[in-house]
C-alpha cells in the first residue's frame, strides 16, 4: 500500500512538472505573437495630422510589412509597437523629433533659374530631383529670387506632429530571403538628411 501511495506522489509531481513545462511553451507560443525585434510585421494605418486630416492611408490596400528592431519605421512609431499583438489597435502620436525631425535650414539651397523647369517656378511647387547616387526624391519651391529658386530639400513631414491609428495584422519571425531573391520588406522613409547639391532631374 504503501508503494502504490509513493507511485501516486511520483505521477502528481510528474503531471505538476507537465503542466508547468506546458504553460511555459504555451507562453512561448504566445511571445512569438508579440511585436519585438526581429518579428515581421504586417498593418494597417492611417496616418492624420494634428489638425485630424488624413495624410495617408493603406485601409483597403497592402498591408505595410516591416521588420521589427531593424530601424526602418520611423523611431517614435517603432517603439510604440513593441509588444503589441495580432488583432490589437492603437492610437499614436509622434512628435517631430522622433519621426521625421525638425526642419533643417540647412535644408534649403538654391538653384539656377535656368536649371529648374519655367512652370515649376512658383512658391509650393514639387518637383523631383536626383542625387549624387542617381536617386530621386520629391523638393518643394520655397521661394524665387531674381536669378535662383531657393528649394526645400527637407523631408515633406520634417517639423509636423504625425498621428497615427494602427491595427496589427500579422506578426511572425523574419526569415531573410536568399542571397539575390527578392521578398526583403522595404526600408520605410528615413527622416532626410542635409542634401549635397544635388541636380534636377
Amino acid at each position: 500500500m504503501r508503494l502504490k501511495f509513493s507511485a501516486l506522489i511520483l505521477e502528481v509531481a510528474v503531471f505538476k512538472m507537465c503542466l508547468s513545462t506546458g504553460a511555459v511553451a504555451a507562453e512561448g507560443s504566445k511571445d512569438e505573437k508579440i511585436i519585438k525585434d526581429g518579428t515581421e510585421v504586417s498593418l494597417q494605418y492611417t496616418l492624420s495630422g494634428e489638425d485630424g486630416k488624413t495624410i495617408e492611408s493603406n485601409k483597403g490596400k497592402e498591408p505595410l510589412k516591416y521588420v521589427h528592431g531593424q530601424h526602418t519605421m520611423i523611431p517614435g512609431l517603432e517603439k510604440e509597437l513593441t509588444g503589441m499583438k495580432v488583432g490589437q489597435e492603437k492610437h499614436v502620436k509622434v512628435k517631430p523629433e522622433d519621426g521625421y525631425g525638425q526642419v533643417d535650414p540647412r535644408g534649403y539651397q538654391e538653384f539656377p533659374k535656368e536649371k529648374i523647369p519655367q512652370e515649376m517656378q512658383k512658391v509650393g511647387a514639387e518637383l523631383m530631383l536626383r542625387g549624387p547616387q542617381g536617386q530621386a526624391f520629391p523638393v518643394r519651391v520655397k521661394e524665387i529670387k531674381e536669378k535662383t529658386v531657393v528649394l526645400d530639400m527637407n523631408h515633406p513631414m520634417a517639423g509636423k506632429t504625425l498621428v497615427f491609428d494602427v491595427k496589427i495584422l500579422d506578426i511572425k519571425p523574419f526569415t531573410p530571403p536568399p542571397a539575390g531573391q527578392p521578398g526583403q520588406p522595404a526600408p520605410a522613409a528615413k527622416p532626410a538628411q542635409p542634401a549635397n547639391p544635388a541636380q534636377p532631374k
